[in-house]
């Protein structure tokens, strides 16, 4: 057996079985690959994949298995790199963060220019995508780190640090009705078309929850992953939009107005998904701390090996700061 033939059938997997697009994406050949499946096979004598004529058609039980620890054991491959770069360099390597548009775009660019100026020698790579996409990348080993408030709880190998909470705000053109209001309530903004996130994205469930506590059915007229794309259809008029309180830049919205809606919906909390088993390098646990400066290396590392059910009981008592 040979760690190369794990990596085969693992990344086989990940391709939906496409042994053509394994082989490139691995370069190397096809029949390369499939030869050394064929041969891994032969040696365990149970078949990883079920196939028809030329093609593999399915994962076999006991290929389900076996792919799980191969992934195990590629991972600790992983991990034994890490810890000799450790030993060799603490100050060089590579970061890969997964993260939403708003966690990018608002509440990164800080941590990530301090985080360079201290590692210039450290590559970050940043990754974006949907809470469920970016939580799939850390749990694959595609991403050292998942940011973000949503869908990352659907992934029980990933352990979930809570960073800080935010609250929405309303945005509207300066002369719109709702500028003038004083105190807003849910009954006055469902009288207005909406426009906001993507169920999914930023905290949305607690928005609609909100609504429907009230037995209001709000009008969502336009949804969207990108807090500066729901800002440009308010511009245009489509309706009033209902963001995070950090996307509101307050020197280039000016054309807009921003209402505290702290009162209307409950506050989120956005989290940093780390997947268990991850060595942790010495630039790692800085990025955590400039992030949340809570999540110093004794609670990361008390969590990273807690189980599942009792790491969040390490973050009951502490007040997480407010974005």
């Amino acid at each position: 057996m040979k760690l190369q033939q794990l990596k085969y059938i693992w990344e086989i997997s990940r391709n939906n079985l496409n042994v053509s697009a394994t082989a490139k994406s691995l370069y190397t050949s096809q029949p390369g690959v499939s030869k050394q499946v064929r041969l891994l096979e032969d040696e365990l004598g149970v078949e990883i994949f079920a196939r028809s004529g030329k093609h593999l058609s399915r994962v076999t039980p006991a290929g389900e298995s076996i792919i799980e620890l191969a992934a195990q054991v590629l991972r600790l491959t992983e991990n034994i790199k890490q810890v000799a770069q450790e030993h060799s360099d603490e100050s060089r390597g590579s970061l890969s963060i997964a993260t939403t548009h708003t966690q990018a775009r608002y509440a990164l660019p800080p941590v990530i220019s301090n985080f360079t100026q201290t590692y210039p020698e450290v590559a970050l790579h940043m990754q974006q995508g949907t809470p469920r996409q970016i939580a799939h990348m850390v749990s694959e080993g595609q991403a050292d780190f998942a940011i973000a408030t949503e869908s990352l709880e659907l992934f029980s190998d990933l352990v979930l640090m809570p960073c800080y909470r935010w609250n929405r705000c309303v945005l509207v053109p300066r002369d719109h009705p709702l500028a003038s209001e004083t105190t807003l309530s849910l009954a006055s903004l469902a009288k207005y078309p909406i426009v906001t996130y993507v169920f999914g994205f930023t905290g949305r469930s607690q928005l609609d929850d909100a609504f429907y506590a009230e037995g209001l059915n709000p009008n969502v007229v336009l949804t969207a992953a990108d807090a500066d794309v729901i800002k440009t259809y308010v511009r245009l008029g489509m309706g009033v939009g209902i963001v995070a309180d950090m996307a509101v830049d307050r020197e280039l919205d000016t054309d807009l107005v921003a209402l505290d809606a702290s009162h209307l919906f409950a506050s989120s909390t956005t989290k940093i998904g780390i997947r268990r088993g991850t060595f942790m390098r010495g630039f790692m646990y800085d990025f955590l701390q400039g992030f949340a400066s809570h999540l110093d290396r004794d609670l990361v590392d008390a969590a990273l090996a807690a189980g599942p059910r009792n790491e969040q009981d390490l973050f009951d008592k502490i007040e997480l700061p407010t974005f």
